[in-house]
């Protein structure tokens, strides 16, 4: 029997799981470590834990198989998009690893904004102008740190750093190269004008190379920590993002994936690359022919977790369930509530990092259930908002993916259903990130003769439909939602401000 292992770098751990042929699973370990947030804005992790629990996870699923007898063909790669480590010339980390999460950069976005450069660099790149963008973060290095700007010889990702640490080498698939803010996707070359936006030379940057690059030649003592030949091939991979599109077999024009976990997105896969006029949408490369448009949001579940962490004492904390069974004693629209989930700042669809929550439309009659549907519902509605965009540059939506953590709840599920007007289809797979980038092994190494076999892979489906009566109403509330939505807009850098002023 041959095997392949798929890799998920995460944003909080990474997730490997050895898969065969069919897509079952064979064995599976999660590794988590810690993010670090010790001053406002920052989200950093340690790269060197990142790198042991990829080699620790590699071990133990090969250690922990029931399966006796089996070839193992190869490991391929996801990772969390938009991550940055500074190198020294001596090939050490300078830094930690600044994630995705990571906010600090936020006055370069924004003086992007005001000069006009950020719209010619998303024409060019398909990076919206955030501080998420690495761009964003190596221009903060420069002008906030310009010591340790000054003695980076390099400027690497999560993955980058993990596979030269392996194999000696300096290379970015252009899956996650173009989530960056500094690849032309005209060129599949690093942007001139992006790079000395940046204040950096293309020497700097690792070298490009196409997604299903496989590497070879491990160190025996490598080798030997993860319990593997040395000969056997490391498949680059994508990125987490487009992976999981992949892992859902939503990779055909208009198959919408909508996926809720601690954060969410919405990502349709087209045959060109595709531009938001606005600026308020990516576009990244998945693999060959493929790119994945869509926009991530910052506030899924982890809202739940903030509803639940503060609004109960430890005594009466309810589980996840229990909060479910809460809002379903509400009706839609909550009464008339609306919530507006931006407690993190958000990036699509409005990209402003400071961006604040806000409950309108609340009254005495508004009750702890109220609130608690009108979060779930603001979570969703705010992913409509981002699937109407896509829907508007890249064409109709023809059946939606469901994924994330969010898919085990009923109500959730069918909120989601309901907003959208739409059958939704939930997969019996929890593996995404990871089983896409299995299936792009398998392809890379010609086990599969395209990518759309990953169908064949994927377990049972259960379907959600909508209500009518609910469609209509949610439909005549979203209006209202969408147009309170921006009326914060013009606020929201002042109350970020007074925050950070008065910050205990």
């Amino acid at each position: 029997m041959k095997a392949i292992i798929g890799v998920d770098i995460g944003t909080t751990s990474t997730k490997t799981i050895l898969f065969d042929l069919q897509g079952n699973v064979l064995a599976s370990q999660n590794i988590g470590y810690p993010l670090h947030q010790d001053q406002p804005g920052m989200a950093e992790e340690d790269p060197e834990q990142i790198f042991s629990a990829v080699i620790q996870g590699i071990h133990d699923v090969l250690k922990s198989t029931k399966t006796e007898k089996f070839v193992l063909v190869g490991v391929s790669l996801s990772a969390a998009m938009h991550s940055l480590i500074l190198m020294d010339q001596n090939n050490r980390p300078l830094t930690r690893v600044m994630t995705w999460a990571d906010n600090r950069s936020e006055k370069a976005s924004a003086a992007l904004q005001e000069n006009g450069v950020a719209q010619s660099l998303y024409m060019k790149t398909g990076t919206p102008n955030h501080p998420m963008t690495p761009l964003t973060k190596i221009m903060w290095f420069r002008q906030e740190q310009p010591n340790l700007f000054a003695k980076a010889a390099k400027f690497i990702g999560i993955k980058d750093y993990v596979l030269f640490k392996l194999f000696g080498r300096y290379v970015m698939d252009y899956g996650l190269a173009s989530a960056t803010g500094l690849l032309n996707l005209h060129t599949l070359d690093w942007d001139p004008q992006a790079l000395e936006t940046a204040g950096i030379s293309k020497e700097q940057l690792p070298r490009l190379v196409d997604t299903e690059t496989q590497l070879t030649g491990l160190s025996e003592l490598n080798a030997q920590r993860m319990g593997l030949k040395a000969d056997v091939p490391f498949i680059i991979g994508s990125s987490d993002g487009a992976l999981a599109n992949l892992g859902v077999d939503a990779i055909s024009s208009g198959k919408l994936a909508v996926s809720i976990g601690t954060s969410g997105a919405v990502r349709m896969v087209v045959d060109h690359p595709v531009f938001d006029p606005q600026g308020k949408l990516f576009c990244y490369v998945l693999g060959k022919g493929r790119w994945l448009v869509g926009g991530p949001v910052n506030n899924g579940g982890i809202i739940l977790r903030w509803v639940r962490d503060q609004w109960f004492s430890k005594a009466e904390k309810p589980t996840y369930p229990e909060l479910m069974q809460l809002a379903a004693q509400s009706v839609p629209a909550a009464h008339g509530l609306i919530f507006l989930p931006y407690l993190g700042g958000e990036r699509a669809p409005i990209w402003d990092a400071n961006a604040r929550g806000t409950f309108f439309g609340l009254t005495r009659q508004h009750t702890q259930a109220d609130m608690i549907r009108a979060v779930l519902e603001g979570i969703v509605l705010n992913l409509y908002e981002v699937a109407q965009r896509i829907k508007q540059v890249a064409g109709p939506i023809t059946s939606i993916q469901a994924t994330g953590g969010f898919s085990q709840a009923d109500l959730w599920l069918q909120i989601l259903t309901d907003c959208f007007d739409q059958p939704v289809t939930v997969l019996d797979n929890h593996e995404g990130s990871a089983l896409g980038a299995a299936v792009m092994g398998m392809h890379s190494l010609g086990l599969v003769s395209d990518l759309t076999e990953v169908h064949q892979l994927l377990s049972s489906a259960k379907q959600w439909l909508p209500d009518q009566t609910r469609a209509k109403r949610y439909q005549e509330f979203m209006k209202i939602w969408s147009e309170t939505s921006r009326l914060g807009e013009p606020e929201y850098a002042k109350i970020a401000a007074f925050q950070q002023k008065y910050l205990d």
